[in-house]
């Protein structure tokens, strides 16, 4: 139980937070959408709700215990993440390994249980699962590629639901993945910032690295931008009600809060911004796209 505990504190378990409630938004708008035939109540069954939440741990474990493998050495050599439980050895290499192994193998029995279209779009989003990892060492739009791969999350819960993607009817699964595509990214490019001279002496690529922290703190608000305006197309093409929009306002004022937190001279506040506020903003956009449906 020790390693396990180990373990989770290796790939920050806690940090799902981010992306499963995105993915209930698409188990949950894809019931909706649904024909009341399919799904006569218009909402998710417990069992869906089951195997997404165990599909989305699966994933993002199996995604960071690969990106702490893979960055071993250079997180040995960056002082900000020297004291990472696989650098000190908190964590073996074995249990790493092992742990990562599992959740991959658990990936793939849920995709089978979801069903044939999962189980036939896995090999895509393992692609980006496990790719992500070496993106930094190519090119700088790394940021990007990880708010895709972290864009999936809904995508895949409405595939798992709705057993579509490649229709008209499915515009939502597309603007919930560009909206958290730009979304993690954004963020992904301030907490980049703290990097910058490892990046450059190491000769990764990053937006903060290869054009300054002031345009990478520009690029994120723009970013930021366009997730609001995705949040709204999406709350207004599937006519979602006040609740919806109640906490689209509140996602703006979460991110211009955050975006007041770091400034090129000061990025003390990096955490904050990274970890909290997004947090709320995840749980805050969930809770409006819940609001609206029990308003129906």
């Amino acid at each position: 139980m020790q390693r396990v505990k180990d373990f989770l504190e290796l790939i920050k378990f806690e940090h799902t937070i981010f992306a499963l409630p995105f993915a209930y938004v698409g188990m949950l708008l894809a019931a909706d959408a649904l024909p009341r035939f399919a799904h006569p109540s218009g909402w998710p069954t417990w069992t869906e709700l089951l195997w997404i939440t165990v599909a989305m741990g699966a994933a993002r474990t199996l995604a960071m215990g690969f990106n702490r493998l893979v960055d071993r050495a250079l997180d040995a050599r960056n002082p900000r993440t020297a004291s990472r439980p696989l650098v000190t050895g908190k964590v073996t290499l074995l249990t790493a390994a092992s742990g990562t192994a599992i959740s991959g193998l658990f990936l793939v029995v849920v995709a089978w249980r979801l069903g044939p279209l999962p189980l036939l779009l896995l090999p895509g989003a393992l692609l980006f699962l496990l790719g992500y990892s070496y993106t930094k060492r190519f090119t700088w739009m790394s940021h990007f590629i990880l708010g895709f791969t972290d864009g999936l999350a809904p995508m895949g819960a409405w595939v798992a639901v709705r057993a579509s993607l490649f229709t008209l009817a499915d515009w939502p699964a597309w603007a919930l993945l560009a909206a958290v595509t730009l979304w993690i990214g954004g963020f992904d490019l301030i907490y980049a910032c703290q990097d910058v001279d490892f990046d450059r002496a190491a000769h990764l690529k990053s937006i903060p690295a290869r054009f300054g922290i002031a345009t990478a703190l520009r690029w994120a608000r723009f970013s930021h931008v366009g997730v609001v305006a995705l949040l709204a197309l999406l709350g207004w093409g599937m006519g979602l009600s006040w609740p919806y929009w109640l906490a689209w306002s509140g996602i703006i004022v979460l991110l211009v809060y955050e975006h007041r937190l770091v400034s090129p001279d000061d990025l003390s506040r990096v955490n904050l911004a990274f970890f909290t506020m997004n947090g709320y903003i995840s749980i805050l956009f969930f809770l409006g796209v819940l609001g609206a449906l029990l308003n129906r």
